[in-house]
């Protein structure tokens, strides 16, 4: 398996993202490689510093770089010898397996939809982030930002892309579905979540399950999958990291409440593009680097983009 990294991006790059990939060299299986993707000098730099030789580890120069304040789409294109294009490009050729970049995330989506293209018969590609629970589950939310707005054959679909995710990457048998919504009754919600539900309650491919409520989230029982929009998704990620925020400051200590840390889950992948695909936190160090590689290695090893393939 071959993971490549964009060495380049985000706050703390190149540094960070070289320790993290050194970090996650213990952590992969034998064969498996690192693909640094970046500019070779501080990338050799590091290694050396960090007393790296492995074999497991190789260096792809690039002569370009697209900063977190560039503009994506101009970026991407103007920046054919960048991070991340190459990155992609190699993805493309497939002399990548899978690849994942903690840097702009504008130019990481722009790049999955110009290079990459959604999977044919998937009607709009999601991000999807693991919601960890009380009783040691994790559940799978989608859509966390891609689509702020989306069309009930939408959210309907995406009850199925996250079944596909929570069987394949969480290892969930007859992934349950739900419904996130402002209460359990079928009659509640938008008109667009109310169709969202006939359409999910009568397909025969989801375990659906009905409506959640957000007060039902992190406890004990929540299904394998939950549905949302990207508007509604991203507010919930960013309340998570707010309560995240409030438990660090206030110094408490509960090892629940350390796996809401983003360093622990690292990235979230694009859901229903050719290829597999993690986004890392702009603000990612070593820790969340290393989580970022190891959430990209178990998207490539759950195969997640071919049997999206194959179900849709």
């Amino acid at each position: 398996m071959k993971i490549g990294i964009d060495v380049m991006g985000g706050d703390f790059a190149p540094d960070s993202i070289i320790e993290g990939a050194v970090d996650s060299l213990q952590h992969l299986t034998h064969g498996d490689e690192l693909v640094l993707i970046g500019d070779e000098t501080p990338i050799h730099k590091k290694l050396k510093e960090l007393n790296t030789s492995s074999s497991n580890v190789v260096i792809v120069h690039t002569s370009q770089f697209i900063g977190m304040g560039d503009i994506p789409a101009k970026a991407y294109s103007q920046k054919p010898d960048s991070s991340i294009a190459v990155g992609y490009k190699m993805l493309k050729e497939n002399a990548l397996d899978g690849f994942c970049s903690a840097g702009n995330t504008g130019a990481m989506l722009v790049g999955a939809s110009y290079t990459l293209n959604v999977i044919p018969g998937v009607l709009r590609p999601a991000l999807a982030t693991i919601v960890p629970g009380l009783d040691n589950h994790n559940a799978v939310i989608l859509d966390v930002g891609l689509n702020p707005e989306c069309k009930p054959e939408v959210l309907c679909q995406y009850g199925i892309l996250g079944s596909i995710f929570a069987r394949y990457v969480l290892e969930a048998q007859n992934p349950t579905v739900k419904l996130l919504n402002i209460g359990e009754e079928e009659t509640k919600g938008t008109s667009t979540i109310k169709a969202a539900y006939e359409l999910m309650r009568d397909h025969p491919g989801l375990n659906f399950e009905g409506n959640i409520e957000a007060n039902s989230l992190f406890r004990e029982s929540m299904p394998d999958v939950i549905v949302c929009d990207g508007f509604v998704g991203n507010v919930i990620l960013k309340q998570t990291e707010a309560f995240y925020h409030i438990y660090k400051t206030r110094n408490l200590k509960d090892s629940y409440f350390e796996r809401l840390d983003f360093e622990s889950i690292g990235g979230t992948p694009i859901v229903g593009i050719n290829a597999n695909v993690v986004i890392g936190h702009g603000i990612s160090r070593r820790r969340a680097i290393m989580n970022m590689i190891l959430q990209t290695w178990a998207v490539v090893h759950a195969n997640l983009a071919q049997k999206i393939k194959e179900a849709i």
